[in-house]
């Protein structure tokens, strides 16, 4: 069959060989898959009937076997105007025709309720949010208008917008707001239960040639949705997304956009359904000429799509796009769900083409044996999942909406109407919430089971992570194109200006090479801070170890209902706080999971609560992660909230949720935390507005060499900037060796097993060389290495012990054996087996005030007199 010209041709060969794999039930490739998009005739209807059976064994599976679904809904164009050009698009209108139609650039709030509102007395439950992609962006009008209303950003009006809907009216906000960032996505999650983005395809071709679909439309650049898809994913986000059929794309192209799709659901479980869209062509548009997509073609996409993406995933069809007899076909072809149908009001991407009456719908769907069912925006396995098992999928916010339509199946309840709820802040978690005992839940010996009973899905698809992204036992070695002598020369003379390529061959050296590279970082060393090996006297305080991040390398984290959870209350991590200051310390380090039932300012109120017990204890809490959480939850800018946080005690931040700084890695490390340029602008904001970090390298799992060095060189380049500003920036660097005893990532196959005492001594010593100037004090982590191997980063570079700690859970729970508390005197120790003196410091390595290891009394005594 001929695909678009100057393209290969698919030919019946291939497409009968393809067939005969969908026989045998074998996975598909993407060549097997573009050659059965060419299936015509006989061959096109046993290639529907086999999707057919892939689609019901999926909903048997499910619990709902010959169950279809649709989402009664309202359409609300919240704006016409965007920055796009697509060139079959009649939504999108200049602000010139909206003047002329009478409309303004944006829906008014009251506008936007009342459409809801009246959805809801017909029995609608969803409230679909449509809009350009960020119209301010081009258009002066659509500026203004957002200024004058007090807006920001149509962004900011959609979430406030969405608030307004679920307040006033029950319905659920279904989001389609276009590209979104990782940022965005956190701020619009607690509004709205879904969202979604079409990917339509996967081809730069249409995107980048004059004259094509997507051509001067910065949206529609693929890898920018697919960027939007994936940190859907990593928000753990419901998200809805398809391909557009027909629009140019080849059959291989087309093809490949399912395969990108399949990908990303699998990756991070998010994706909850996949439309397949047909193009019809509209007047008055760049493609008004260009054929509608025959039906055949459309058929032979929906049952691609469903082979490929298989049984779990739910497959829709929009049902106005074809003439009402022809869903029946669909139907064949294994789409299991029609999407969102209003009784209220049209579809005002395609107005020529009305709903179907939901009556002829539902019969013809019984005349091909199915029970056509209304559900809510979010499909049934995210409801249960999130409501029944207290996961994340649907913030706690969102939960009293979400529940009050869902049936115990997770479809609408029957005969459900909505009405206005509160939106609001859960109660504080901290209070009561789980066990709270830390002693009593947490034994010494780590996890009560080596892996979660829902590991194969919390973390999304193992199999996927293996097949693109698989560790070696061992960090591999560059094939150096430099050589080692002249670049140890060159770190001689002047070891902060390395380029990467000889700060690699250092970082990647052994033998006699090796112990120079030590050699050198233990006289910078010794140049820079002296031989004193300092530590700070603290307590550790892990407030709640409830998290539904899904980093992959974590042990510590637990689901509400396990029954190692625990949250403290804010009693309790002022008790423990108080504790540590009797027994001399001089800082608590906070720090907690990301639990989707902790309210933002639970942030402030744990740091108030430790400075209301004990005044002056420094206060060196919340991870960049953490600070995220909680600007986005309270709904305040990362400078607005660590402002309130500094005012309620905050003294400093750990720098740690910076794992490897390089977004490749890190996503198959954390799957859902924040990007390199969140933790950036995190840490870079506190230090403007005083809050001074430690920074930190996660390392030995999936990562290479030159991640390590990439990260240093970040480093010295935020903390040179910071120095250019005369801003104090970082107080340490601590390197973190990979504990890789219970972490998931390790135990699924992917990552290595920790690194090296090779690898550990190039870490330390090129941290020493590559931050020479910039960054003092160089970490090693007892807790993660042990005496022996502290010992020895002390002498390649390292100056600082760390914390006493008291108590550390996550390292021990991680299958660290080094224990997780040492005294004043067990430190000495560690420093006396090399001959290096031991000096306690404060947080910001100052001398406590009248406190030395020669007294061996506790602050709290010497301050009392």
């Amino acid at each position: 069959m001929p695909d678009v010209a100057g393209q290969p041709v698919v030919t019946p060969q291939q497409v009968r060989r393809a067939l005969a794999r969908v026989r045998r039930g074998a996975a598909l490739d993407v060549a097997e898959a573009t050659a059965l998009l060419a299936a015509r005739g006989e061959e096109l209807d046993e290639l529907c009937a086999a999707a057919a059976r892939v689609r019901d064994a999926g909903l048997a599976a499910a619990g709902r076997p010959g169950v279809v679904t649709y989402s009664p809904k309202v359409f609300i164009p919240v704006t016409r105007l965007c920055r796009d050009r697509c060139h079959y698009c009649t939504f999108v209108e200049t602000p010139a025709q909206a003047e002329r139609a009478g409309r303004a650039p944006y829906l008014s709030p009251d506008e936007v309720v009342e459409i809801a509102r009246r959805g809801a007395e017909l029995g609608c439950l969803e409230a679909l949010f449509t809009l350009g992609d960020r119209p301010e962006d081009r258009w002066p009008e659509a500026r203004a208008w957002l200024d004058e209303q007090g807006y920001d950003s149509t962004l900011a009006y959609v979430r406030a917008l969405a608030v307004r809907v679920l307040e006033e009216t029950g319905l659920l906000p279904h989001l389609n707001p276009g590209v979104l960032t990782w940022e965005e996505l956190g701020r619009l999650k607690p509004v709205a239960p879904s969202m979604g983005i079409m990917l339509e395809t996967t081809s730069r071709r249409l995107h980048e040639t004059k004259g094509l679909a997507h051509f001067g439309s910065p949206d529609k650049d693929p890898a920018v949705r697919l960027r939007t898809l994936e940190d859907a994913g990593r928000h753990a986000v419901p998200f809805t997304s398809g391909l557009l059929v027909g629009i140019g794309e080849t059959l291989a192209e087309r093809a490949e956009t399912i395969f990108a799709l399949r990908a990303t659901a699998r990756r991070y479980g998010a994706v909850q359904e996949v439309i397949v869209q047909n193009f019809r062509a509209k007047p008055e548009t760049a493609m008004r000429h260009v054929d509608d997509l025959a039906l055949e073609e459309y058929r032979a996409a929906i049952a691609v799509t469903r082979l490929v993406v298989g049984p779990r995933m739910r497959v829709q069809a929009p049902p106005n796009l074809v003439d009402l007899d022809e869903c029946r076909l669909l139907l064949r072809a294994g789409v299991d769900d029609f999407g969102g149908v209003s009784p209220l009001t049209p579809d005002h991407v395609n107005p020529e083409r009305p709903w179907p009456s939901l009556d002829r719908l539902r019969e013809l769907a019984a005349s091909v044996g199915f029970d056509l069912r209304p559900r809510l925006t979010v499909h049934p396995e995210y409801v249960t999942g999130s409501l029944k098992r207290g996961e994340a999928w649907i913030d706690p916010r969102l939960h009293p909406h979400v529940t009050a339509l869902a049936g115990a199946d997770g479809l609408a309840r029957a005969g459900v109407r909505p009405t206005g709820l509160p939106w609001q802040e859960p109660d504080p978690a901290l209070e009561g919430a789980g066990r709270t005992d830390l002693h009593a839940t947490i034994d010494t010996t780590g996890r009560t089971a080596d892996r979660r009973d829902d590991f194969d899905s919390v973390y999304g698809d193992w199999d996927e992570l293996r097949a693109s992204f698989a560790a070696p036992a061992a960090a591999p070695r560059s094939r150096a194109s430099v050589d080692g002598v002249a670049a140890l020369k060159a770190a001689e003379r002047d070891p902060a200006g390395l380029s990467e390529e000889q700060a690699l061959v250092l970082m990647e050296a052994e033998g006699a090479l090796l112990d120079e590279v030590v050699a050198l970082a233990d006289h910078l060393r010794r140049e820079t801070v002296g031989d004193e090996v300092t530590h700070v006297v603290n307590r550790n305080i892990n407030f709640t170890n409830v998290c539904y991040v899904g980093c992959r390398f974590c042990a510590f984290a637990q689901r509400r209902t396990d029954a190692d959870a625990y949250s403290l209350s804010l009693d309790q991590v002022a008790d423990r706080a108080e504790e540590a200051w009797v027994l001399g310390a001089t800082e608590v380090c906070m720090q907690g999971g990301i639990d989707p039932q902790l309210p933002g300012t639970a942030y402030f109120d744990l740091a108030a609560a430790v400075k209301a017990r004990v005044p002056g204890m420094h206060v060196h809490a919340f991870s960049p992660m953490e600070i995220v959480n909680g600007a986005s939850r309270t709904g305040l800018s990362i400078e607005e909230f660590l402002v309130r946080a500094r005012e309620a005690g905050l003294d400093t931040i750990p720098g740690t949720a910076a794992e490897i700084l390089d977004d490749e890695v890190r996503w198959v490390l954390t799957k859902g935390k924040l990007p390199t340029s969140a933790w950036i602008e995190v840490v870079t904001t506190a230090h403007r507005v005083g809050v001074r970090s430690s920074s930190t390298m996660m390392y030995g799992h999936v990562d290479r060499p030159h991640h390590w060095v990439a990260h240093l060189k970040l480093l010295a380049g935020l903390q040179e900037r910071n120095q250019e500003q005369g801003i104090a920036g970082f107080t340490e660097f601590v390197p973190l060796p990979f504990v890789h005893t219970s972490a998931p990532l390790y135990l699924a196959g992917v990552a290595r097993p920790g690194p090296t005492m090779r690898d550990n001594l190039a870490v330390h010593a090129m941290a020493r060389i590559l931050l020479h100037g910039r960054i003092d004090h160089i970490q090693t982590s007892w807790v993660k290495l042990g005496v022996e191997g502290a010992q020895a980063m002390l002498g390649a570079g390292a100056d600082d012990l760390g914390g006493t700690l008291m108590e550390e859970t996550i390292s021990r729970m991680a299958g660290s054996g080094h224990g997780s508390a040492k005294t004043v005197e067990e430190l000495a120790e560690i420093t006396s087996g090399i001959g290096r003196p031991l000096r306690q410091r404060t947080t910001l390595y100052a001398d406590p005030a009248a406190v030395t290891v020669a007294t061996g009394l506790p602050l709290a005594t010497v301050k009392a007199g």
